[in-house]
C-alpha cells in the first residue's frame, strides 16, 4: 500500500474517532482541521495514483464531512441566484 493511500486511510480513521468525541461547537473546529489536513492528502493521492483515485478519496472525504459540503452548496446557490 502506498503512503498516500495509507495517509488517506489514517485521515478517515482519525475523522471517525474525532466524530465520536463530544464537542461543544458541534464539531466545526475539528472539521476545519480535518479539511486543512485532508486537502494536501487528496493532492498527494491524486499525484501518485491519478485523478480517479483522487476522486474516490474526495468522495470519501465528502461523505465524512458532509455538513460543510451542504452549507457550501447552499451558500453557492444563494450567491448564484
Amino acid at each position: 500500500m502506498s503512503e498516500s493511500i495509507l495517509l488517506a486511510a489514517l485521515w478517515g480513521v482519525a475523522a471517525n474517532i474525532l466524530a465520536m468525541i463530544p464537542s461543544r461547537d458541534q464539531h466545526w473546529s475539528r472539521a476545519y482541521v480535518l479539511i486543512a489536513c485532508g486537502i494536501p492528502i487528496l493532492g498527494f493521492v491524486t499525484m501518485q495514483h491519478g485523478p480517479w483515485a483522487g476522486l474516490i478519496v474526495l468522495l470519501g472525504g465528502m461523505s465524512i464531512l458532509r455538513w460543510p459540503v451542504v452549507y457550501l452548496t447552499r451558500w453557492l446557490r444563494s450567491r448564484l441566484g
